[in-house]
């Protein structure tokens, strides 16, 4: 298995301007992305071996990024229409 973090930008290079834009003016979405990282990086640890945890663990922290992703995702969305 290759072990990969999963940054915004690298997931949505397309909306990069956007992402930035938001992270600098929209606190709310800041927080969002801050909290997304953060468990993308404990995600990160656990596969590669630093942070033991339980397979349940795991899956319910990948069920969460997935979830901060898609609303993440969805400001961005709006913002661009705002556009």
């Amino acid at each position: 298995m290759s072990l990969e973090k999963h940054g915004l930008l690298k997931e949505f290079p397309e909306h990069h301007h956007t992402i930035r834009h938001l992270k600098m003016n929209d606190a709310h979405f800041a927080r969002t992305l801050d909290e997304y990282t953060e468990i993308d990086n404990e995600i990160y640890n656990i596969e590669s071996g630093d942070h033991p945890s339980s397979d349940e663990y795991l899956e319910q922290q990948k069920l969460l990024r997935v979830q901060l992703k898609d609303k993440l995702f969805a400001m961005v969305k709006k913002e661009e229409a705002l556009q």
